[in-house]
C-alpha cells in the first residue's frame, strides 16, 4: 500500500481511535469522529478542551491512532504512531469548524471548550489479509 492510498482508506472511516499516555505511563484509547482534515502526515480532529485527552497530549504528546474497515470477507487496519500538537488558536480551530458542531460547543467556533489535536504521523502499518506492512511517511 501506498502512503496516499492509505490516507484514502483513512478518509472513508467514520471513526478513529487515537491513544495517547496518561500519567502512570499507561495507554489510553478512544474513539473520535474521522479525521475533520488531512494534509500530507497532519490529521486534525476536534475535541473539548476539558477533556482527560487533551491533558494527557499537553504533558506527553506521544500518540497512535488507528483505523479499520471490517467486510464481509475482508478486514483492514492501519496503524500510525506520532505526535499530538494541541491546537488553541483560532485559524486553526476555524479550518475544520462545521455548521453542526455547534451542538456540543454552545458558544461556537471561539467556545473555550473547543480546541483542534493535530496529529502528526511518523510510521505507519498496514493490516489486511493476514499481512501486515510498513508504509513509508
Amino acid at each position: 500500500m501506498t502512503k496516499e492510498n492509505l490516507y484514502k482508506f483513512i478518509s472513508k472511516q467514520k471513526t478513529a481511535f487515537l491513544s495517547s499516555v496518561d500519567e502512570n505511563g499507561s495507554p489510553v484509547t478512544r474513539a473520535l469522529l474521522a479525521p475533520r482534515k488531512i494534509e500530507g502526515n497532519d490529521m486534525y480532529f476536534s475535541t473539548n478542551t476539558t477533556s482527560e485527552k487533551v491533558k494527557q497530549f499537553i504533558a506527553n504528546n506521544k500518540a497512535c491512532a488507528y483505523f479499520y474497515e471490517r467486510g464481509r470477507f475482508k478486514y483492514q487496519g492501519a496503524t500510525i504512531k506520532g505526535k499530538v500538537q494541541v491546537c488553541f488558536d483560532q485559524p486553526t480551530k476555524e479550518s475544520i469548524w462545521r455548521f453542526g458542531d455547534s451542538i456540543f460547543y454552545k458558544k461556537g467556533v471561539t467556545d473555550p471548550d473547543y480546541c483542534v489535536l493535530k496529529f502528526t504521523g511518523e510510521e505507519a502499518e498496514y493490516y489486511c489479509d493476514l499481512k501486515t506492512e510498513k508504509i513509508e511517511l
